[in-house]
């Protein structure tokens, strides 16, 4: 499991133009799942995310949570993140879970991120045009 956080002072998911999703402060998560990820995988990171501290504090040091902070989560799935590079010109997307498997996994990582922090969320196999504004930039890539 994979996911990518980017700090965002606001960011919209749209679905054929109209928007499905949106936040003001908070994290943008690109999800994504590889065939060897589980519940337990989903669990741990759950937990981990809404504490991660990336936020500023009075002093200027990443020492708040987005929980801290008041502010929400979007979700948005991202299967390309399983892209293996290493050989040729075109990713390879093998290790990429079935999307099957990986919605179940994804609705039940939004579903535990929901008991903690305000989460939004894209549409899963959707093509989705997201707009945000990076605040930082911050960018942590989470694996399990």
């Amino acid at each position: 499991m994979k996911v990518l956080v980017q700090k965002v002072k606001e960011a919209k998911v749209y679905v054929n133009g109209v928007t499905v999703g949106q936040i003001g402060t908070g994290c943008v998560l690109y999800v994504g799942f590889s065939t060897d990820d589980t519940l337990d995988h989903v669990i741990k990171m759950a937990s981990r995310i809404p504490l991660a501290r990336l936020f500023e504090d009075d002093q200027g040091k990443m020492n708040l949570s987005v929980m801290d902070v008041g502010g929400s989560l979007l979700s948005i799935s991202q299967f390309t993140l399983m892209a293996d590079t290493s050989k040729g010109h075109r990713p390879s997307l093998s290790q990429a879970m079935d999307p099957i498997q990986a919605e179940k996994l994804y609705e039940s990582f939004n579903r535990l991120l929901s008991e903690k922090v305000h989460v939004e969320t894209g549409r899963f196999r959707a093509l989705m045009e997201i707009h945000q504004i990076n605040d930082g930039p911050v960018s942590i890539l989470y694996e399990s």
